[in-house]
């Protein structure tokens, strides 16, 4: 069945674009790989995708794009024929792409109004195994959305784009899987917007030194470390200087096709098996409907 396979990169729009990619380049630890049509890139060294974060001027800070992978030509264009026929607006259809990579795709808009791409034969990476003590980003681990109807979203990625239903958090927050790993995508009640996007530390202790780098260079801790229970992975949460939260987590838990979900009651030892990180959600910023919903950048 043709379906998304990965994660690709998140792009976007923000109004300090030096002060962003300085936070990539010089404090999480991405590598700046090229300027393309007035957009820079950036890669996680442990990763085949080409780069994993996308940023240009703007305005205001924007999701400009969420890309995700597929197999092959004749699933984009399955895709493609699923996601119309759910009604949602689209941006493009199944054609080359001139972004950085290139590759064949599409994009449209989530019926919330953010900005989704599916592709394939994306030029490819090259990475390199991470050694312990780099407490370098490996890859995109996962993104976490808002909704404002996250049980009809849920059903949307399952029954249009593939994925499977891994755990609930109450009836608010479900935790959906595309591959092996337990999440690639998680949707919670809200405006429409995106929540935050989590980056794999091949363990703990990188995880830890990676918190210790950014302690270093002055961006503070909003919450954790801690490990949650749905997932068993660890995090720890920052926010970029234009205002978008990211994720450093380890010990993603890796499931098969005999996954039995659980419906996790919300409680402060569901959310911090340790107990023991500062902060917490309310830290962080808070939702606000994306500037860019069905607002199209199609670069």
């Amino acid at each position: 069945m043709a379906r998304v396979t990965d994660i690709r990169y998140v792009g976007y729009g923000v109004p300090d674009l030096e002060a962003e990619r300085a936070f990539y380049r010089d404090k999480w630890g991405l590598r700046e790989v090229a300027e393309h049509q007035g957009m820079w890139h950036f890669a996680a060294e442990g990763s085949r995708e080409l780069y994993c974060v996308r940023l240009r001027s703007s305005t205001e800070a924007r999701t400009d794009v969420i890309a995700l992978a597929a197999a092959n030509r004749a699933d984009v264009d399955t895709l493609f024929d699923k996601v119309r026929a759910a009604g949602c607006k689209i941006i493009f259809e199944p054609r080359a792409l001139t972004t950085l990579g290139g590759g064949y795709g599409f994009r449209f808009f989530s019926h919330d109004g953010l900005p989704f791409e599916v592709s394939c034969d994306v030029e490819v990476g090259t990475p390199r195994t991470l050694q312990p003590g780099e407490a370098l980003p490996e890859k995109i681990s996962h993104v976490v959305l808002h909704s404002p109807d996250q049980q009809t979203a849920a059903k949307f990625w399952v029954d249009v784009l593939g994925f499977k239903v891994s755990d609930w958090l109450g009836d608010f927050m479900v935790f959906l899987r595309c591959n092996e790993w337990h999440h690639r995508l998680a949707i919670l009640p809200g405006p429409p917007c995106l929540n935050h996007v989590a980056y794999d530390m091949i363990s703990v202790d990188d995880m830890m030194r990676g918190i210790g780098r950014l302690r270093r260079h002055e961006i503070d801790l909003r919450w954790g470390p801690g490990r949650h229970t749905a997932g068993n992975n660890t995090f720890s949460y920052f926010v970029t200087p234009n205002g978008f939260t990211v994720e450093y987590t380890a010990d993603l838990d890796q499931v098969g096709e005999d996954w039995q979900p659980t419906v996790y009651k919300p409680s402060p030892t569901i959310m911090d098996q340790w107990g023991i990180g500062t902060g917490g959600p309310h830290t962080l910023p808070r939702p606000q409907p994306d500037p860019g919903l069905f607002k199209a950048v199609e670069l």
